[in-house]
């Protein structure tokens, strides 16, 4: 028999994706994909265990799917570059999203850091072929924008991982640093502080000029 998508089906749908996929992201960045279980992820979720195996399809599908969701939002502010873009418009609007994404997505952020720590078992295939292809296309930019003098030679593939880390470390040593700097939690002028700080280190690393002044 075959259903019938009404508005109303749809949108609980959707609803109950996205409760999913919040619920999974919190157990997998607590437990690790060994300690997760698809019934904790139904609890948190508040949804019977078959709805969720229903929308997912398994628990390893729902994981990589996860991992795969988050790369997606930290990358999907270079997706379109192009040489004649601005590069400090560019970089600087990068480093902004990552943060942001650090600020609002951090068990996003650690459940990635936790899978690379693990060797990336479930991400080898992602890493050495979508991601590594979407690197090289970034870096061939960043190495046409040196060549009319835009900014400095630096090897481009180090400054995407500079810029991955140092944005990512708020999330992955969140404990570190609040510890270190006597806080419980990073305010939302913490963040602008921090954000405004790797605009200028990195961006006159690169010897460009940041797009937006300073607050």
């Amino acid at each position: 028999m075959t259903t019938i998508l009404t508005p109303d089906t749809t949108r609980a749908r959707l609803r109950n994706e996205q409760a999913i996929l919040e619920a999974a992201e919190q157990v997998f960045a607590c437990h690790g994909y060994r300690g997760a279980s698809v019934q904790a992820i139904a609890e948190a979720a508040g949804l019977p265990k078959s709805n969720v195996l229903y929308y997912v399809g398994s628990k390893r599908q729902l994981y990589v799917t996860l991992l795969e969701r988050m790369m997606g939002r930290w990358n999907a502010m270079l997706d379109d570059i192009s040489v004649d873009d601005d590069p400090a418009e560019v970089l600087e609007a990068f480093i902004r999203s990552k943060m942001e994404l650090t600020r609002s997505h951090p068990q996003g952020s650690r459940l990635f850091a936790a899978e690379v720590l693990q060797g990336a078992p479930f991400l080898q295939t992602y890493l050495r072929g979508e991601l590594r292809d979407w690197v090289d296309a970034r870096a061939r930019v960043f190495e046409q924008w040196a060549e009319k003098g835009l900014m400095d030679p630096v090897d481009p593939v180090w400054l995407i991982f500079l810029i991955w880390s140092s944005t990512q470390h708020y999330a992955d040593f969140e404990a570190q640093v609040l510890s270190i700097t006597d806080r419980d939690v990073l305010s939302e002028p913490d963040y602008r502080n921090i954000t405004d700080f790797l605009c200028r280190v990195i961006l006159k690393g690169c010897g460009v000029r940041r797009a937006s002044s300073e607050t």
